[in-house]
Parts: C-alpha cells; sequence; structure tokens
C-alpha cells in the first residue's frame, strides 16, 4: 500500500491525542489490506479496497473515530468504537486487523456494491406538453442520462403548491432546451 501525504498532513493537523490513535490505525490497516489505498474522502482519511471504502478514520477536537465500512456504527459519535480519546480504547491488535480485512471482503460482496434501484418517477402530462412545445427540449431530454432527467422530474413532483409546479416546470423547459443540467449553475463550483 502506498501511503498519501494527505493522510501525513491530516495526522500531523489532528489534536495531540488523536495522532497516536490515528498512526496506530493506519499501522494495522497496512499491515491487514496490504493492496488497499490511502485517499483523503469528505476531508477524512480512508482505506480503499478495490474503489470501496474498506476502513476510514478521523479526528475531531476532543475525540477520534474509527470506520469500519461494512459495519453500522455502534453509536456515540462517528465510527464503530464511540468517541476514542486513547489507543487503549480500541480492540486489540489482532482483533481490530481481523475487522479491517472483514470488512475489505464484505464491501466486494455483490449484495453490498450493487445499489438498489430508484423508483421511477413517472413524466407528469403538463411537463411533457411544455417540452414539447419548446423547440429543441425533446431532444435534449432524450439525451440526458436517467439521473439528469430524474433531477428534474424529482424537482417538478415534489412543489407543494400548483403555481411553484408551474414556476418550476416552466424553468426546466428553458434550461433543457439550452441543454442544461438541473443543478448547471454548479457544476463549475
Amino acid at each position: 500500500m502506498t501511503r498519501d501525504s494527505r493522510v501525513d498532513d491530516y495526522i500531523a493537523k489532528a489534536q495531540p491525542f488523536a495522532q497516536p490513535i490515528l498512526r496506530h490505525v493506519r499501522e494495522l490497516v497496512h499491515e491487514a489490506l496490504p493492496n488497499a489505498e490511502e485517499a483523503l474522502k469528505w476531508g477524512v482519511p480512508y482505506f480503499v479496497v478495490d474503489g470501496k471504502n474498506a476502513v476510514g478514520m478521523a479526528a475531531f477536537k476532543k475525540h477520534a473515530s474509527v470506520m469500519v465500512c461494512s459495519e453500522k456504527s455502534a453509536g456515540g459519535g462517528m465510527g464503530n468504537f464511540g468517541k476514542l480519546t486513547s489507543v487503549d480504547e480500541l480492540p486489540p491488535a489482532d482483533e481490530l486487523r481481523q475487522q479491517f480485512r472483514d470488512s475489505a471482503v464484505a464491501v466486494q460482496s455483490p449484495e453490498t456494491s450493487v445499489p438498489k434501484p430508484k423508483p421511477k418517477i413517472p413524466m407528469p402530462d403538463d411537463f411533457a406538453a411544455a417540452l414539447a412545445g419548446a423547440s429543441g427540449a425533446t431532444k435534449v431530454w432524450a439525451a440526458f442520462t436517467d439521473a439528469q432527467r430524474r433531477d428534474y422530474l424529482d424537482w417538478i413532483v415534489s412543489a407543494k403548491r400548483e403555481e411553484t409546479r408551474a414556476k418550476r416546470i416552466a424553468t426546466a423547459t428553458e434550461w433543457i432546451a439550452e441543454g442544461k443540467r438541473r443543478n448547471w449553475k454548479y457544476e463549475n463550483c
């Protein structure tokens, strides 16, 4: 496993009590998962196996956390072992290494790696009519991915008032005719 300098920086910036915890977990992950890659995700270190998060760790002002990604959190803060303030609060090294190995296997299993399909949102008649009446909008709509169409459909059907729905349909139709995705404003942030 190669070491990511961003993880080194993360550990160096952590509170003094958290640094030994983070270094200990990192070493155990390296021993247990020699093929894992280090990465920074959501601002905290993760150890990734074949593109899947197996183990993560985080440091806060008053505690640290270790996330075994295949297991549900035990409560008491982010992670599976509660709010850690010392290496002594972690399970024994052999037990942790085994949990890390088990996590890497579990996140690769077909049951955990296949996302559940989201229910299809039917095309509302008023939105379909608006698209049909806008020059080029139907062609752009057909070229969108399912997720891009879903973004627009969810936005429209989630309107609580008819006035809001009508305004969203008008805006969506205009944006689609221009070839814009639903959240086009944020694409270059």
